[in-house]
């Protein structure tokens, strides 16, 4: 017989009740009381019983208990200890669950995942991440070394409508640029505030990222490019020129490198960071490093 599932509110309600759990805000924790909602991220996920997920910030399991029964093992890293006694008292009938008590951004995702799962499996990273730290958890997943083929991860809408924005408008910037040369990025569908306890102010949206085979441009240096991409946002008001300007230097022989360096990739130094394309910004970039290193 299939357990009944965490997240109905009542039974997160009895859960919350029987541990005397309340709420940390510092920890930006949400707990998702629709069922429905958590089937429908499973199947974005396109899970299956050769699939290892790992998952970030469980709470009291809801969610968790989807991944179990849709995957061959799962992964969750919680930092709240608290939470912990909870997790293996909801979670007991999923043998193939594992929970650290952790914080996923000081984590060896390498070694941490050896140890748990079959290595044969390829790695998901399915989570309904908290609010306040949501980019940096998804870039530590993207720079780790780990192999991810695919992330699906909920968020607020506002964050997911940055990261999958277009040049040119309000919502684009160097978390766009960031993730979009790692990953494909699209929008699944969008969760309302009412389903979850306690409701946040905002709507959320579950955005799934899929691993590119090569990253969208390429560049000669990584580091440096992702440098010209910030710098270029620093101030958004101001222009390509005076934001790279204060970012590289302001004497006349850095100034004369810069002004051939848009000349030979046709950018206007009067444009504003926001209209350039991750392809421009790579051309840029390349340009750039060349005078740099002479």
């Amino acid at each position: 017989m299939e357990n009944k599932d965490i997240a109905t509110p009542s039974r997160t309600r009895a859960i919350l009740e029987q541990y005397g759990f309340s709420f940390k805000k510092s920890l930006g924790q949400n707990f998702l009381t629709e069922p429905n909602i958590l089937r429908k991220i499973v199947e974005v996920a396109g899970l299956d019983q050769e699939t290892n997920v790992i998952e970030v910030g469980p709470g009291i399991g809801a969610l968790t208990e989807h991944l179990a029964r849709a995957s061959h093992q799962v992964l969750a890293f919680e930092i709240d200890g608290r939470l912990i006694e909870v997790l293996a008292d909801t979670l007991s009938p999923y043998p193939n669950v594992t929970v650290l008590h952790q914080d996923v951004l000081k984590a060896d995702l390498a070694s941490a995942t050896k140890e748990v799962f079959d290595t044969s499996y390829p790695i998901k990273v399915v989570a309904n991440l908290p609010y306040y730290i949501t980019t940096p958890i998804m870039m530590h997943f993207l720079e780790s070394n780990l192999e991810v083929t695919e992330l699906v991860v909920m968020m607020q809408k506002e964050v997911a409508d940055r990261i999958i924005a277009s040049p040119g408008s309000k919502a684009y910037g160097s978390l766009s640029i960031a993730v979009q040369y790692y990953m494909d990025a699209e929008i699944a569908f969008i969760v309302p505030k009412t389903a979850f306890v306690p409701q946040p102010n905002v709507d959320s949206a579950i955005l799934k990222l899929t691993k590119r085979s090569t990253p969208l441009v390429e560049v000669t240096e990584e580091d440096f490019f992702f440098e010209v991409v910030r710098a270029s946002f620093k101030q958004r008001r101001k222009t390509l020129w005076n934001n790279l300007t204060a970012f590289l230097g302001k004497d006349d022989s850095t100034k004369l490198n810069l002004e051939a360096s848009l000349k030979e990739c046709e950018i206007d130094p009067k444009r504003r960071g926001e209209t350039l394309s991750i392809e421009e910004f790579a051309q840029l970039a390349n340009s750039l490093s060349t005078w740099r290193k002479k």
